[in-house]
Protein backbone atom coordinates (compact mmCIF):
# COMPACT_ATOMS: atom_id res chain seq x y z
CA UNK A 1 0.00 0.00 0.00
CA UNK A 2 3.03 2.37 0.21
CA UNK A 3 3.12 2.44 -2.99
CA UNK A 4 0.49 4.17 -4.02
CA UNK A 5 1.30 6.62 -1.72
CA UNK A 6 4.62 7.17 -3.59
CA UNK A 7 2.31 6.93 -6.75
CA UNK A 8 0.14 10.06 -5.59
CA UNK A 9 3.41 11.93 -4.31
CA UNK A 10 4.39 11.68 -8.59
CA UNK A 11 1.42 12.84 -9.51
CA UNK A 12 1.20 16.04 -7.30
CA UNK A 13 4.50 16.47 -8.40
CA UNK A 14 3.63 16.39 -11.80
CA UNK A 15 0.05 18.29 -11.40
CA UNK A 16 2.24 21.08 -9.50
CA UNK A 17 4.78 20.95 -12.33
CA UNK A 18 1.76 21.04 -15.38
CA UNK A 19 0.15 23.80 -13.48
CA UNK A 20 3.53 26.32 -12.94
CA UNK A 21 4.07 25.39 -16.83
CA UNK A 22 0.66 26.65 -17.92
CA UNK A 23 0.94 29.87 -15.38
CA UNK A 24 4.06 30.91 -17.43
CA UNK A 25 2.29 29.83 -20.56
CA UNK A 26 -0.71 31.82 -19.59
CA UNK A 27 1.17 35.73 -19.04
CA UNK A 28 -1.18 38.10 -21.63
CA UNK A 29 2.20 38.81 -23.09
CA UNK A 30 3.34 35.90 -23.80
CA UNK A 31 0.51 34.52 -24.87
CA UNK A 32 -0.19 36.90 -27.42
CA UNK A 33 3.63 37.06 -28.84
CA UNK A 34 2.89 32.95 -29.10
CA UNK A 35 0.03 33.49 -31.27
CA UNK A 36 1.54 35.69 -33.40
CA UNK A 37 4.68 33.21 -33.81
CA UNK A 38 1.88 30.41 -34.49
CA UNK A 39 0.60 32.01 -37.22
CA UNK A 40 3.85 32.91 -38.89
CA UNK A 41 4.86 29.21 -38.93
CA UNK A 42 1.10 28.54 -40.39
CA UNK A 43 1.55 31.25 -43.11
CA UNK A 44 5.36 29.98 -43.82
CA UNK A 45 3.83 26.14 -43.69
CA UNK A 46 1.17 27.09 -46.47
CA UNK A 47 3.62 28.47 -48.91
CA UNK A 48 5.73 26.09 -48.58
CA UNK A 49 3.35 23.93 -49.34
CA UNK A 50 1.60 25.61 -52.12
CA UNK A 51 5.73 26.08 -53.39
CA UNK A 52 5.62 22.35 -53.23
CA UNK A 53 2.44 21.93 -55.66
CA UNK A 54 3.93 24.56 -58.24
CA UNK A 55 7.42 22.95 -58.45
CA UNK A 56 5.35 19.39 -59.01
CA UNK A 57 2.98 20.98 -61.42
CA UNK A 58 6.33 22.59 -63.07
CA UNK A 59 7.92 19.35 -63.40
CA UNK A 60 4.95 17.49 -64.74
CA UNK A 61 4.91 20.72 -67.65
CA UNK A 62 8.22 20.20 -68.32
CA UNK A 63 8.10 16.83 -68.92
CA UNK A 64 5.24 17.14 -71.42
CA UNK A 65 7.31 19.84 -73.09
CA UNK A 66 9.65 17.73 -73.87
CA UNK A 67 7.73 14.85 -74.97
CA UNK A 68 5.77 17.18 -77.08
CA UNK A 69 9.07 18.17 -78.78
CA UNK A 70 10.56 14.89 -79.53
CA UNK A 71 7.25 13.51 -80.91
CA UNK A 72 7.69 16.95 -83.27
CA UNK A 73 11.01 16.23 -83.73
CA UNK A 74 10.38 12.67 -84.80
CA UNK A 75 7.02 13.09 -87.33
CA UNK A 76 9.75 16.28 -88.91
CA UNK A 77 12.31 13.92 -90.00
CA UNK A 78 9.66 11.63 -91.54
CA UNK A 79 8.07 14.51 -93.15
CA UNK A 80 11.65 15.59 -94.60
CA UNK A 81 13.49 11.99 -94.74
CA UNK A 82 11.97 10.77 -98.58
CA UNK A 83 10.41 7.93 -95.99
CA UNK A 84 6.82 9.01 -97.06
CA UNK A 85 5.82 9.46 -100.62
CA UNK A 86 2.07 9.68 -100.65
CA UNK A 87 1.27 13.51 -100.38
CA UNK A 88 -1.95 12.45 -98.07
CA UNK A 89 0.36 11.54 -95.62
CA UNK A 90 2.75 14.05 -95.75
CA UNK A 91 -0.12 16.26 -94.95
CA UNK A 92 -1.25 14.36 -92.32
CA UNK A 93 1.86 14.49 -90.87
CA UNK A 94 2.48 18.04 -91.43
CA UNK A 95 -0.50 18.77 -88.97
CA UNK A 96 0.22 16.27 -86.53
CA UNK A 97 3.88 18.61 -86.67
CA UNK A 98 1.62 21.87 -85.86
CA UNK A 99 -0.88 20.21 -84.02
CA UNK A 100 2.22 18.79 -81.55
CA UNK A 101 3.92 22.06 -81.89
CA UNK A 102 0.66 24.32 -80.88
CA UNK A 103 0.13 21.69 -77.84
CA UNK A 104 3.65 22.32 -76.83
CA UNK A 105 3.40 26.31 -77.15
CA UNK A 106 0.63 25.60 -74.24
CA UNK A 107 2.38 23.87 -72.54
CA UNK A 108 5.28 26.42 -72.28
CA UNK A 109 2.91 29.03 -71.29
CA UNK A 110 1.59 27.18 -68.47
CA UNK A 111 4.94 26.50 -67.49
CA UNK A 112 5.92 30.34 -67.62
CA UNK A 113 2.37 30.66 -65.69
CA UNK A 114 4.02 28.23 -62.83
CA UNK A 115 7.71 29.56 -63.02
CA UNK A 116 6.22 32.96 -62.07
CA UNK A 117 3.85 31.57 -59.39
CA UNK A 118 7.23 30.10 -57.99
CA UNK A 119 9.22 33.04 -58.07
CA UNK A 120 6.27 35.24 -56.39
CA UNK A 121 6.17 32.36 -53.55
CA UNK A 122 10.03 32.18 -52.96
CA UNK A 123 10.15 36.01 -52.26
CA UNK A 124 6.87 35.31 -50.08
CA UNK A 125 8.21 32.53 -47.96
CA UNK A 126 11.54 35.14 -47.74
CA UNK A 127 9.48 37.39 -45.93
CA UNK A 128 7.58 35.03 -44.41
CA UNK A 129 10.39 33.34 -43.05
CA UNK A 130 11.69 36.67 -41.51
CA UNK A 131 8.35 37.77 -39.78
CA UNK A 132 8.48 34.10 -38.04
CA UNK A 133 12.29 35.00 -36.82
CA UNK A 134 11.28 38.01 -35.65
CA UNK A 135 8.11 36.33 -34.08
CA UNK A 136 10.44 33.76 -32.12
CA UNK A 137 12.95 36.62 -31.33
CA UNK A 138 10.01 38.58 -29.68
CA UNK A 139 8.55 35.40 -27.51
CA UNK A 140 11.79 34.58 -26.40
CA UNK A 141 12.22 37.90 -25.41
CA UNK A 142 8.79 38.02 -23.44
CA UNK A 143 9.81 34.98 -21.47
CA UNK A 144 13.18 36.02 -20.76
CA UNK A 145 14.22 33.69 -17.73
CA UNK A 146 11.25 31.85 -17.99
CA UNK A 147 12.25 30.06 -21.00
CA UNK A 148 14.90 28.46 -18.58
CA UNK A 149 12.77 27.42 -16.38
CA UNK A 150 9.81 26.27 -18.92
CA UNK A 151 13.00 24.11 -20.07
CA UNK A 152 14.12 22.61 -16.16
CA UNK A 153 9.58 22.15 -16.47
CA UNK A 154 10.03 19.99 -19.06
CA UNK A 155 12.55 17.74 -18.24
CA UNK A 156 11.44 17.51 -14.69
CA UNK A 157 7.99 16.62 -16.10
CA UNK A 158 10.07 14.09 -18.75
CA UNK A 159 11.69 12.63 -15.03
CA UNK A 160 8.24 12.32 -13.03
CA UNK A 161 6.32 10.65 -15.90
CA UNK A 162 8.68 8.27 -16.54
CA UNK A 163 8.96 7.36 -12.84
CA UNK A 164 5.24 7.34 -12.79
CA UNK A 165 5.14 4.97 -15.48
CA UNK A 166 7.62 2.35 -14.34
CA UNK A 167 5.72 2.73 -10.98
CA UNK A 168 2.37 1.84 -12.31
CA UNK A 169 2.65 -2.19 -13.25
CA UNK A 170 3.90 -2.69 -9.24
CA UNK A 171 0.10 -1.54 -7.95
CA UNK A 172 -2.33 -3.89 -8.07
CA UNK A 173 -4.74 -3.56 -10.96
CA UNK A 174 -7.53 -2.99 -8.63
CA UNK A 175 -6.17 -0.86 -6.64
CA UNK A 176 -5.01 1.24 -9.22
CA UNK A 177 -8.39 2.03 -10.62
CA UNK A 178 -9.74 3.06 -7.74
CA UNK A 179 -6.79 5.22 -7.19
CA UNK A 180 -7.18 7.01 -10.88
CA UNK A 181 -10.96 7.24 -10.10
CA UNK A 182 -10.87 9.17 -6.87
CA UNK A 183 -8.18 11.15 -8.19
CA UNK A 184 -10.26 12.47 -10.57
CA UNK A 185 -13.30 13.38 -8.16
CA UNK A 186 -11.47 14.31 -5.06
CA UNK A 187 -8.91 17.08 -6.77
CA UNK A 188 -6.02 15.26 -8.10
CA UNK A 189 -5.63 13.77 -4.26
CA UNK A 190 -6.85 10.00 -4.04
CA UNK A 191 -4.67 8.38 -1.66
CA UNK A 192 -3.63 9.55 1.35
CA UNK A 193 -1.63 8.76 4.83
CA UNK A 194 -3.14 8.15 8.35
CA UNK A 195 -1.18 10.21 10.60
CA UNK A 196 -2.26 9.93 14.57
CA UNK A 197 -5.45 8.80 13.65
CA UNK A 198 -5.97 11.86 10.69
CA UNK A 199 -6.77 11.42 7.12
CA UNK A 200 -4.32 13.71 5.53
CA UNK A 201 -6.67 13.85 2.47
CA UNK A 202 -9.79 15.66 4.07
CA UNK A 203 -7.76 16.23 8.08
CA UNK A 204 -10.82 14.95 9.77
CA UNK A 205 -10.13 12.52 12.95
CA UNK A 206 -11.32 9.44 12.51
CA UNK A 207 -13.22 7.50 15.75
CA UNK A 208 -11.73 5.08 17.88
CA UNK A 209 -13.90 2.44 16.47
CA UNK A 210 -13.33 3.39 12.69
CA UNK A 211 -9.72 3.15 13.63
CA UNK A 212 -9.83 -0.12 14.86
CA UNK A 213 -11.70 -1.62 12.37
CA UNK A 214 -9.43 -0.13 9.60
CA UNK A 215 -6.31 -2.07 11.59
CA UNK A 216 -8.05 -5.21 11.18
CA UNK A 217 -9.18 -4.62 7.69
CA UNK A 218 -7.50 -6.44 5.06
CA UNK A 219 -7.13 -5.32 1.52
CA UNK A 220 -7.94 -1.76 0.92
CA UNK A 221 -9.01 0.84 3.41
CA UNK A 222 -10.78 4.42 2.96
CA UNK A 223 -11.48 7.23 5.04
CA UNK A 224 -15.10 7.47 6.30
CA UNK A 225 -15.37 10.74 5.57
CA UNK A 226 -13.82 11.76 2.07
CA UNK A 227 -13.54 8.06 1.04
CA UNK A 228 -9.87 8.47 -0.19
CA UNK A 229 -7.92 5.36 -0.11
CA UNK A 230 -5.74 5.60 3.46
CA UNK A 231 -2.59 3.91 3.73
CA UNK A 232 -1.35 3.95 7.99
CA UNK A 233 1.31 6.24 8.39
Amino acid sequence: MDRVLELQELDLSIDRLAARREAIEAGAEGTAARTLRDEAQGRLGELRLALDSVNREASRLESDADSLTRKAEAEERRLYDGSVANPKELDAIQHEVANLKSRRSRVEDELLDQMERREDLEGRIKQAEAELAEAEDRLSEILGSSAVELKEIEAALVSRRSEREALGPELDEELLELYEDLRRQKKGIGAAALQDGVCQGCHQKLSALELERLKRTEGIRRCEYCRRILVFA
